[in-house]
C-alpha cells in the first residue's frame, strides 16, 4: 500500500465514526469450521469495528449459500458473508466494506476471488500479492471496487 492509499484509506474509516454502522449493520459470516484464514479474517473485520455474527456451516450448505446469492463460481473464496443487501466473498478489506456502505451503489457485492497472500486474514510476513476488490453486478458483469498493492 502506499502512503496515498493509506492515507485516504485511514480517513475513510476515520470519518465515520465504526459505530454507525455497528449499531445497524451486522455482517454474517458464512465458513467452515476447519478454515483458519476465515477466522483471520473475521478477527479483522472486528478489529476495523464491523459487528460480525459467525455461522459454521459444512462445505455442501456453503456452496448453496454461494449460489443462492448469485456469486459466480469463478469469484468464490472461501468464505461468504452478508452485510445489508450485499454479498462480501473472501478476503475483502474492511476499509472496502465501508465505502461499499457509505457509497450504497446498485450491486449485488464486493468479492476478492481466491486467497491472496497478504488480503486480510491471508498475511504471510512481508509475502503480498497484488489483488483487486471486484464489485458485483446483478448481470455477473464486475468492475474494480479497488487494487491493492
Amino acid at each position: 500500500m502506499n502512503r496515498r492509499d493509506f492515507i485516504i484509506g485511514t480517513l475513510a474509516i476515520t470519518a465515520i465514526p465504526a459505530n454507525v454502522f455497528s449499531m445497524s449493520e451486522t455482517l454474517i459470516v458464512y465458513r467452515t469450521e476447519t478454515c483458519g484464514c476465515c477466522g483471520e479474517w473475521v478477527k479483522r473485520m472486528i478489529l476495523g469495528g464491523v459487528r460480525a455474527e459467525v455461522q459454521f456451516v459444512n462445505d455442501e450448505v456453503l456452496k448453496s449459500i454461494k449460489s443462492q446469492l448469485d456469486i459466480p463460481t469463478e469469484l468464490n473464496s472461501c468464505h461468504t458473508a452478508t452485510i445489508s443487501q450485499y454479498f462480501i466473498e473472501g478476503h475483502v478489506p474492511v476499509s472496502d466494506i465501508y465505502r461499499l456502505l457509505i457509497e450504497r451503489p446498485q450491486a449485488l457485492g464486493l468479492t476478492v476471488p481466491g486467497m491472496p497472500i497478504g488480503s486480510p486474514g491471508m498475511e504471510m510476513g512481508n509475502s503480498k500479492e497484488p489483488f483487486d476488490t471486484l464489485l458485483v453486478f446483478e448481470n455477473g458483469r464486475t468492475e474494480v471496487f479497488k487494487r491493492h498493492v
